[in-house]
């Protein structure tokens, strides 16, 4: 990989997205409609606080792989891939430019919905705002990561959807959303403990609860980077350049 050629596919990117506003706006305003809607459902309940950090990880992760998987399979199927790589640019410096647009998309995404949630939604945080924000950016990195994967293997953007019940809808059902995974059968919840998007959910619930240490939070921030390096590193080398 050349870290120029990297950061021209960044730059490509981002040009692109610049200039597609509905774009634009799903990934920086429809998680934070989605995390106020879901607090006017339970106003004046105090279930949006229990259920809140889990909005903060599961909206801004599916935003992020519906589009970022999109956005990749266009690529490979209006050819523009193709012509890419007949030029000095390897698959990793494809993947990691897309990967590093998407990731500072996410920041900006995140700090939207982590700034509405805490300033306009009312959720109350007991643990550093900071950390908190550092983890809602490892989640929508990780959608982003998983996106790229998806794209990797699928052929219309339809079937990029078909991808979902695998890459998302696990992680939801076994996630701890809907029932504590301490609570699930036991193959379940073994299961759910390897899903990355359950560690997001427990360290966001810790920072807003304030009930555990940094350590147990990063500990599982490290984990989720490595599911993310380990989607960016599959995705590059199984991605195919021609058309489907």
């Amino acid at each position: 990989m050349n870290p120029m050629r990297t950061l021209a596919t960044t730059g490509r990117v981002l040009t692109q997205i610049r200039n597609d506003p509905r774009t634009i706006a799903l990934l920086l305003i429809v998680p934070s409609l989605l995390i106020g809607l879901v607090a006017w459902i339970f106003d004046e309940t105090e279930v949006f606080a229990d259920i809140g950090p889990a909005m903060l990880a599961l909206f801004p992760f599916i935003v992020m792989f519906l589009v970022t998987s999109i956005a990749t399979l266009r690529e490979r199927r209006s050819g523009t891939l193709e012509r890419l790589l007949s030029m000095p640019l390897g698959r990793g410096d494809f993947i990691l430019g897309y990967t590093l647009a998407f990731g500072l998309l996410a920041v900006v995404q995140t700090a939207v919905a982590v700034g509405y949630a805490t300033l306009v939604c009312g959720l109350e945080i007991e643990g550093p705002v900071w950390l908190l924000f550092v983890v809602a950016i490892a989640d929508a990195l990780l959608g982003t990561a998983l996106g790229l994967l998806a794209s990797a293997f699928a052929r219309t953007e339809f079937q990029v959807v078909q991808f979902m019940p695998v890459f998302v809808f696990p992680q939801i059902l076994l996630g701890g959303i809907f029932l504590p995974r301490d609570q699930l059968p036991d193959v379940l919840e073994v299961i759910g403990d390897w899903l990355p998007l359950s560690h997001a959910i427990d360290a966001l619930d810790a920072v807003s609860t304030g009930d555990e240490d940094t350590a147990y939070i990063w500990l599982r921030v490290l984990f989720i980077a490595c599911w993310i390096v380990g989607a960016v590193i599959v995705g590059s080398l199984t991605l195919r350049r021609r058309r489907p």
